[in-house]
């Protein structure tokens, strides 16, 4: 099992940045493709960036290409999410998963474990 716990969230404006951090507990951290997602009030939850295994292959959503990006540290056990030119479209619960049977997965369904989430609030 892992355990997720996001850090980095809050409020911002438009325009601005936030760096989201997903600390993982465990020793194979390395063998989980990773994904952010995130979820808005009476919206269904959506994969935003997804990184495999070893952080070669990458997905981003049509919606935040050029914006984030999402990075992981195998050996701290951390995955990253990057945020830029932020957009009041953006705001969001936004959480952290990891699955362990797919190198790397963009569909909620695949992942099978998730974090607490965090908030992200862009004002305009």
């Amino acid at each position: 099992q892992v355990q997720l716990v996001e850090s980095g969230g809050g409020l911002v404006q438009a325009g601005g940045s936030l760096r989201l951090s997903c600390a993982a507990s465990g020793r194979t951290f390395s063998m989980y493709g990773m994904g952010w997602f995130r979820q808005a009030p009476g919206k269904e939850r959506t994969c935003v960036a997804a990184i495999s295994t070893g952080g070669a292959t990458l997905y981003y959503a049509d919606s935040v290409k050029g914006r984030f990006t999402i990075s992981r540290d195998n050996a701290k056990n951390t995955v990253y999410l990057q945020m830029n030119s932020l957009k009041p479209e953006d705001t969001a619960v936004y959480y952290c998963a990891a699955t362990a049977s797919y190198t790397y997965a963009y569909s909620v369904a695949l992942y099978d474990y998730w974090g607490q989430g965090t908030q992200v609030t862009v004002s305009s």
